[in-house]
């Protein structure tokens, strides 16, 4: 979010994409189909309507799907008898890499197959595609996930049986993508669309979906780096779609490409404001940009996302993506405050009113690890208590969220209630856990990692040297942390690893413009640092 990277309920809003509400004047019909990518489905539909049925593939492709269906339906005007356009529809209302609020959709899914089914004008690879989504909206008691893997063993067979097809290729892939185990290390899945997309890319390397379904792919510690290259060209092939002009950021995030991914962010935002998006598209691209600047001790520019983004009224929102509204009321004040070490103003925060419960677990949990830095047991036991009675009703009321197998924000907030009661063994422990899944598949791209967190507890314990190698290695997975930088600097400094601590402190002193912009004290530290170990003799 991931996107498809499963997490924790109530933290599942953090990796919803991004769609418009409204359609902008670039994708009337008969304007620049260009700027959202190209793409060829021929279809048994009139001529008359081919050029913007393709626009409606192209913008499912870039997840923009109420612009999709709009499209399709403008196709129906003209063309009653367009079984692929009431598809087209069907498929606008399946977000594969979403969560839904509720099941209505499949419902009105379901209503849409049935349409499509009736035409009598379609070609046995239409009838195909047809019967693919029809698995997934049948009318049964399977659950989401299912239901995807119905659909993408449908889709196997189309792609099989059309092997030039490239659609058919791109969808398949993006069906493997949303069907990836939240604990399968090997990310099987995601390699094979991997190579089926690049497959493509190779015969049409500008195809939208490609591109994005490629980089969703990619987007974990581990191939994160097979998907730069396609990252830094996808938006320039989408430029109209905000959410392609976001989507790079997820590899500029997991490499710890900061500037780019600003400037990635940036971009996404001017675009949804200009196209009158819905509030979720400017919600997206903020979390990633409050999350850059704080990596880059760019803490006004932060503070000014998050004032931005809490004061977005609740209205606009694409259906489906209406919880994002109390999940950006409590995420984005918690990331500042965690981000920059505000313990006090972390194990104080409150949730916003009329903030659903799993709004209010995020801000239990930030509580919970500002009490623990600070050692309040009793505030760290008051917010490990309501988060505890919180989980059971987001699990009744989101059954159809998928959830890995540790709970890493529980864990987390019950491992600094422990640290906080001198247990250090059951925090180690508890903490242990997350950090073998994150390791495994890695975390949400704006999250703290929780290997940083056991980092964190082992330099208050007065163990550097153990502290250092948890930071490094949380480097590894999330190149250029900022806290993880000073963590590994200040920790090699009081190991008396003077060319470890002095390349550290200057890493994150270049990532930071050398403090200029920022008066935090640890860039202070690190400069002052510096200084004095060029001084000493080297022992």
């Amino acid at each position: 979010m991931y996107e498809q990277h499963r997490i924790p309920k109530f933290f599942i809003a953090a990796f919803l994409l991004i769609a418009l509400s409204r359609v902008s004047p670039q994708i009337r019909h008969g304007s620049d189909t260009s700027r959202f990518g190209e793409v060829s489905f021929p279809t048994s539909c009139s001529i008359v309507v081919q050029k913007q049925f393709d626009l409606g593939v192209s913008l499912l492709h870039s997840f923009e799907y109420d612009q999709a269906s709009r499209q399709f339906r403008e196709v129906l005007q003209q063309d009653r008898g367009c079984a692929m356009a009431y598809w087209g529809e069907a498929m606008s209302l399946n977000h594969p890499l979403w969560p839904q609020s509720s099941d209505t959709y499949l419902v009105d899914g379901w209503q849409l197959v049935q349409k499509a089914e009736s035409q009598r004008k379609k070609s046995p690879r239409e009838e195909a595609y047809i019967r693919a989504i029809s698995t997934f909206y049948k009318p049964g008691k399977q659950d989401i996930e299912e239901r995807n893997v119905a659909y993408s063993r449908e889709m196997e067979k189309l792609h099989k049986a059309y092997p030039s097809d490239e659609e058919a290729s791109v969808f398949y892939s993006l069906s493997l993508i949303a069907i990836q185990p939240p604990n399968d290390p090997s990310f099987a899945y995601a390699k094979q669309a991997t190579s089926i997309l690049n497959h493509v890319l190779a015969k049409h390397p500008n195809h939208p979906g490609a591109m994005h379904y490629l980089i969703h792919a990619c987007d974990n510690p581990g191939m994160a780096g097979a998907g730069l290259a396609v990252a830094r060209r996808y938006a320039s092939i989408a430029p109209s779609s905000p959410h392609a002009l976001h989507m790079p950021s997820h590899i500029f995030a997991r490499l710890g490409m900061w500037q780019e991914d600003i400037a990635s962010n940036l971009a996404s935002l001017a675009a949804a404001k200009r196209a009158a998006s819905g509030t979720e598209s400017r919600l997206h691209a903020m979390d990633f940009l409050e999350y850059a600047y704080l990596q880059t001790a760019q803490d006004s520019e932060a503070k000014a996302i998050e004032g931005e983004a809490v004061a977005l009224k609740n209205e606009g929102f694409t259906r489906g993506m209406e919880l994002y509204y109390y999940y950006s009321q409590s995420h984005f004040p918690a990331l500042l405050l965690l981000e920059t070490k505000n313990w006090k103003a972390a194990e104080s925060l409150q949730p916003a009113p009329n903030a659903d419960r799993g709004s209010k677990a995020i801000i239990y949990r930030a509580r919970a690890i500002g009490a623990g830095h600070i050692g309040d047991v009793i505030m760290a036991r008051e917010a490990v208590r309501n988060l505890d009675e919180a989980l059971p009703f987001i699990e009744e009321s989101h059954p159809e969220l998928m959830v890995p197998p540790v709970d890493a924000n529980k864990n987390e907030a019950h491992a600094w209630l422990a640290f906080a009661e001198g247990n250090s063994s059951a925090a180690f422990d508890l903490l242990q856990q997350v950090i073998q899944f994150q390791d495994h598949v890695g975390k949400g791209e704006a999250e703290l990692p929780a290997r940083e967190m056991y980092a964190d507890m082992l330099l208050a314990l007065g163990r550097p040297v153990e502290a250092l190698e948890q930071y490094r290695l949380t480097l590894k997975s999330d190149p250029n942390r900022f806290n993880s930088l000073y963590g590994a600097g200040l920790s090699a400094e009081l190991a008396h690893q003077t060319s470890v601590a002095t390349a550290c402190y200057k890493q994150l002193l270049r990532n930071c413009n050398q403090g200029r912009n920022s008066n935090r004290k640890e860039l202070q530290h690190a400069r002052r640092a510096i200084a004095a170990m060029a001084n000493s003799p080297t022992p």
